[in-house]
Formats: C-alpha cells, sequence, structure tokens
C-alpha cells in the first residue's frame, strides 16, 4: 500500500497552487513586504484575484475552506471561526496584513469571521513554520493578507448581496490613478462595507439539534495610499478599521451574549531604493456583556510597531551567484487593559533581529538560509534558523518537475490572557517551541488540453514542545502541555485553460493530518497520549470545478471534512460531512459600465452537521448578488 501512495504522489505529484516560478536575482528594487522571496522549500499557496471576486460578499474562511486543506473550528455563521492548519490548534497561525501581524494579542489568534474578503486585494498560505521570516505565532501556517498598487484611473464598483434566513452584505469601492507632478504619482483603494446577518432560520431544530439563534452585524472601511517617485522611492499609506457584533440568542434577555470586536489598523511605510521603514498602530477593541448588553467588559489593546529592513545584493564572482540579502529589525509595544486580569493595565516589549536570504547558483537550485533572534519582555525565545532548498529535476520546455524540502525552529510567545488571567493564568507558562521539516515534489504541465497542469505533494513533520493548555484537572489553569507532534501529507491538482471561449478548470486537494501529544504531563493526560487532538480531522478535501463560457462563468465546490473528535480520549466526536456548493455569474457590459449577477446554492444537498458547539448547522440556502461598476478605461 505504502508503495502506491509513494508512486502516486511522484507521478501525480497530487502542487502548490499558483506556486510562483524562480525568481531571477538580478537587482531590483523590491517593493512591499514580500517573504515569499525567502520561502524557498516552503508550501505557498496563492488563491487568485477571480475567486476572490466570486466570494467577494463572504469572509476569509470561506475562501480558505473552498481553496485549501485548512480545518476551521466554526460555531455558525458570523459566529466565531479559527482554523487548525497542518494539525495545529488556533493560536499556531500567523495572519500578516502588509507584513504586520494583527492576531490579538490577549487571545494570540484571529476570528475570521471578522475578517471579510472585502478588506484585502491579495491572499497567499504559507504552510509551516516560517518563524525566522515571520516571527511568533508561525507553527503551522501563515497567512498573508496584502493590499495591491492601483493602476487604474478611476475604477468604482457597488454591489449587495441577499442571503437566505434575511441575511444582507453591503460593499461599495472606489480605485484611483494619476500623476501629483512630474516626479511623483499617486494610486489608492477606498471601499467600505456593511453586513446584517438577522439568521431568521424557519425552523428552530434540525434533527432534534437546536439551531443557535443569532445576530451578527459587521462594518468597515479600507483606505491604501501609494505615492511613488521616479526615483526609487515609495510612500504609503494604509487604514483598515472593522467593527462586528455577535449576538447569541438575542431574544432572551437573560442569557443572551455579545461579543463585540473593533480593530483600527493604520501603517505607514516609506522605501528609498533597498531602504525600508514601517510604522504601526493597532488597537484591538473587545466588549462582552451577557444579559444585561448595556454595560459590557470593555477591553483595549494598543499595538505600536517599528520595522527597518535593508536589502542587499552579495557577488560571489558573477551575478548568476549573486545572494540576495534583507536583514533588520523591529519593534514591538504592547499595553492592554483587561478587566479579567489580575493587574491592570499590562505592557510587553518584543524586538526581533533577522537575516533573511536566498541563493540561486543555477537555473535548478534555489536556497534559502534564514536567521532571527527575539527578545520578550521575561522571556527568551528561542534562536530561530531556517533552511530551504528548491531542485529541478527536470526542465523541458513543458515539463518541470521539482523537489523541494524545508527544516525550521518555531516559536510562540505566550498570550497575555495566558499570563495574566485571574487565577487561571500562569506567569510562569513557558513559550512553545518547535521544529518543522517538510518535503514535496511539484510538476508543471505547460500544454495539456490546451492549458495548464499544476500537481504537488508535501509531506511534513512538525514537533512542537510545551504546547500550552487550559487543564481541567486544574480548575482550567492554563499548563504546558509538553510535546505534541504534527505530521501528514497534502496533495494538490490544478487545471486551467486560458485562451479561448470556453474556459474550463479544476482545483483539487486533499490532507491528511495526524496530531497528538507525545508524552504525558499529569495523570490527567495519561489516558491522551497518542490520540488525535480534539477538532482535528484527520482528513480534509475540497474541490472546484469551474466552466467560463464568454462572460458567464459555472462554479460547483466540494468539501469534505472527516469527524472531529470532541473530547480529548477521542470517545466522543462529531461526523464527518460533505457539503456542495453551487454558483453561477454572468456579466452584461454597455461601454464602460458593467453589470455582474451572482447566484449561489450553498448546502445544495441539505446536509446536516453539527458545529463545535454541538448546535446543528443550517441547511440549504440561497444568496443573490447585483454589482454594478464602471471603468473609466
Amino acid at each position: 500500500m505504502s508503495y502506491w501512495i509513494l508512486w502516486a504522489s511522484f507521478a501525480l505529484a497530487l502542487p502548490c497552487y499558483a506556486q510562483k516560478d524562480s525568481i531571477d536575482l538580478d537587482p531590483v528594487v523590491v517593493r512591499g513586504f514580500v517573504p515569499q522571496k525567502f520561502m524557498s522549500g516552503l508550501k505557498i499557496q496563492t488563491i487568485d484575484s477571480t475567486s476572490l471576486a466570486q466570494l467577494r460578499f463572504q469572509n476569509i474562511s470561506d475562501v480558505l475552506s473552498a481553496f485549501t486543506p485548512i480545518a476551521f473550528r466554526n460555531y455558525g455563521p458570523g459566529q466565531l471561526s479559527t482554523a487548525s492548519f497542518r494539525g495545529t490548534s488556533a493560536n499556531h497561525t500567523a495572519v500578516l496584513w502588509n507584513g504586520l501581524n494583527i492576531n490579538a494579542p490577549t487571545l494570540g489568534q484571529t476570528d475570521f469571521s471578522t475578517i471579510p474578503v472585502a478588506g484585502f486585494d491579495q491572499l497567499s498560505v504559507q504552510y509551516g513554520s516560517a518563524a525566522s521570516i515571520v516571527g511568533s505565532d508561525a507553527v503551522g501556517g501563515s497567512i498573508l493578507l496584502g493590499s495591491n498598487v492601483n493602476n487604474d484611473a478611476f475604477k468604482t464598483s457597488a454591489g449587495s448581496q441577499h442571503d437566505s434566513f434575511n441575511n444582507h452584505q453591503f460593499q461599495a469601492n472606489a480605485r484611483y490613478s494619476g500623476s501629483l507632478n512630474d516626479q511623483w504619482s499617486v494610486s489608492g483603494k477606498t471601499a467600505f462595507y456593511n453586513g446584517l446577518m438577522n439568521n431568521d432560520y424557519p425552523r428552530r431544530y434540525r434533527r432534534s439539534y437546536l439551531l443557535l439563534p443569532t445576530e451578527t452585524w459587521q462594518k468597515g472601511m479600507v483606505q491604501d495610499l501609494f505615492f511613488r517617485a521616479k526615483n526609487d522611492r515609495e510612500l504609503s499609506a494604509h487604514i483598515w478599521l472593522t467593527d462586528n457584533n455577535l449576538t447569541l440568542t438575542p431574544d432572551d434577555e437573560q442569557g443572551r451574549e455579545m461579543t463585540r470586536t473593533t480593530a483600527y489598523r493604520t501603517m505607514v511605510r516609506y522605501q528609498v531604493r533597498t531602504l525600508a521603514v514601517r510604522t504601526a498602530w493597532v488597537r484591538d477593541v473587545i466588549d462582552y456583556a451577557k444579559g444585561d448588553l448595556a454595560h459590557p467588559d470593555h477591553s483595549v489593546t494598543n499595538k505600536f510597531a517599528s520595522r527597518v529592513e535593508k536589502d542587499f545584493t552579495l557577488s560571489l564572482g558573477d551575478n548568476i551567484n549573486a545572494v540576495s540579502i534583507k536583514t533588520g529589525g523591529e519593534w514591538t509595544h504592547y499595553r492592554s487593559r483587561v478587566p479579567g486580569y489580575a493587574q491592570s493595565p499590562v505592557s510587553e516589549n518584543r524586538t526581533d533581529f533577522f537575516l533573511l536570504t536566498r541563493w540561486q547558483p543555477g537555473s535548478r537550485i534555489t536556497a534559502s538560509v534564514n536567521l532571527r533572534q527575539g527578545f520578550v519582555t521575561g522571556y527568551n525565545p528561542p534562536f530561530t534558523p531556517s533552511v530551504g532548498l528548491e531542485y529541478g529535476l527536470i526542465q523541458k520546455i513543458h515539463y518541470n518537475l521539482k523537489i523541494k524540502g524545508s527544516a525550521g525552529r518555531s516559536y510562540r510567545v505566550p498570550t497575555l490572557n495566558e499570563r495574566y488571567w485571574k487565577d487561571l493564568g500562569n506567569p510562569g507558562i513557558r513559550p512553545e517551541t518547535g521544529w518543522n521539516k517538510e518535503i514535496g515534489l511539484e510538476q508543471i504541465f505547460k500544454e495539456v488540453f490546451g492549458g495548464s497542469l499544476r500537481t504537488s505533494a508535501s509531506f511534513y513533520h512538525n514537533r512542537i514542545k510545551d504546547w500550552t493548555y487550559w487543564n481541567p484537572s486544574m480548575g482550567f489553569r492554563v499548563e504546558n502541555l509538553q510535546q505534541v507532534l504534527a505530521r501528514g501529507i497534502e496533495l494538490h491538482l490544478s487545471y486551467q485553460q486560458q485562451t479561448g471561449t470556453i474556459r474550463p478548470g479544476l482545483d483539487a486537494g486533499y490532507a491528511f493530518n495526524k496530531s497528538s501529544q507525545e508524552k504525558a504531563y499529569d495523570n490527567y493526560s495519561q489516558d491522551i497520549v497518542g490520540k488525535q487532538l480534539a477538532f482535528v480531522p484527520e482528513h480534509t478535501a475540497n474541490i472546484n470545478v469551474f466552466f467560463k463560457y464568454r462572460s458567464t462563468r459555472y462554479t460547483s465546490q466540494f468539501q469534505a471534512v472527516s469527524k472531529r473528535y470532541s473530547t480529548s480520549d477521542n470517545i466522543q466526536f462529531l461526523d464527518g460531512y460533505g457539503l456542495v456548493n453551487l454558483m453561477s455569474e454572468t456579466t452584461f457590459s454597455f461601454n464602460k459600465f458593467k453589470l455582474l449577477l451572482q447566484a449561489q446554492i450553498r448546502n445544495v444537498t441539505n446536509t446536516f452537521y453539527l458545529n463545535v458547539r454541538n448546535n446543528a448547522m443550517p441547511g440549504r440556502s440561497f444568496a443573490l448578488s447585483l454589482t454594478f461598476s464602471y471603468d473609466s478605461q
């Protein structure tokens, strides 16, 4: 059996979707934060703009569930949604916005339901540890969000979506660019979004399981400005304001719960040739109330961050052997005021120094060696090196086969909640550390049935020590869980025809994740050694098939998740399930105006499944959207 698995992995190499080809090392000015340049050997998946546009009224977890094997712990529509990346927990995924980690320092994670697709232009997924490049939290992987430099003279759009259960979404944005004088040009984007999920289900129960009544509203604004000069200078400013309010059982005046999360994210970046300076301020606000919603607990965390980086090119005799180097440092200050802390406010400083390198000695070989050392108030994070290598086994005009691998150390600094929460926090909690190793094959067929076919297979092994856990045997006081091992395989295949009136396409992925505790740390955990971690499925799969004819596109999506154990001893579990979604959209053009009409059917088969809270998820639903746009070009 193992022979056939290895053979299929090689022959189908089943790809990193949209993995970029090797990058030339000619001296160029690299604008913006592009960590992918130094991630040789790691798997990187870029979600294309067409896929993002299709799901423009939804949140990032909907996109990632459809196109990646990441498993999500979803509490229901409009509710908390966190990632289980390569068998790790929600605290082991770094989320970067234009290079800035936006995980809440109190929780150490991001609620993906609060990140709508309208909030960013680019989405990439980096699999495995990248602590040497990204820093803390990048243990299972990283989600990279970016803003695009706009080249449209003027383009605007506005649209709304109406869903089943009395849910509504609205978006409007404008993109623009022009010259300020003979030296400077400006481009930017201004966007607004607003949504209300009333979740008025026609029935309260499905198969005797309650559909939890909820109400969520979300609104936000995005502003990006880029000022570019002819002498390799660029100044950019970014603002992202988002406000999300979730109310559970809103009609129950005694039992209702409200969680309102507000984020103010601002950033200014200046680059002159190969020197870049960035400063950012982020404020995360959480208001929580139960019963009486007029007087919520009010938590505020401010984050001040600065970063300086410099790019070099080190010649080893000729341009072919040149080494690209990025070196620099960043400083971050946190100040948090939380009612549940034993002391308030609390503050913390973090400083990181890094050295990133990329060497391409020939057309077949690309190597990266990266180093990072962090310093945190009260802690001593480990030195985190990593090394990555890619080698082209076969390089033909119409066929490429590449082998790649990497090994790197990771770490996660304990969250503020883990350290300072009254009675349950642990000031002596240790940082998590780990080693991630992976190897993969990737092949590209450039001419297959008039299109391109990419396949890949990735094998990974990630051992994490001092994993933290809110220990029920200690009254849920946070402890270090000693050691967890996550290992598995990821297979990916994508095909797309780029030319012609009829353009079919396919994107498919599968992941096997085995994640378990290796060593016991107290009597409570003796019986869970070797058991799959709770709510981490062993198998996930997704298939996207689309067919485009002229201005009309039809898409079918399938997502499958195996059973998830709801207890650490693997006795109780939630059944696995499969979901089918259908989408159809067509565009009507009138000179410079366009009208896009889209219809969706979600959960076509009306599949019954339960969420993390053991409540039923809604069945079949429908959505209809209309988007009007104008392009001056």
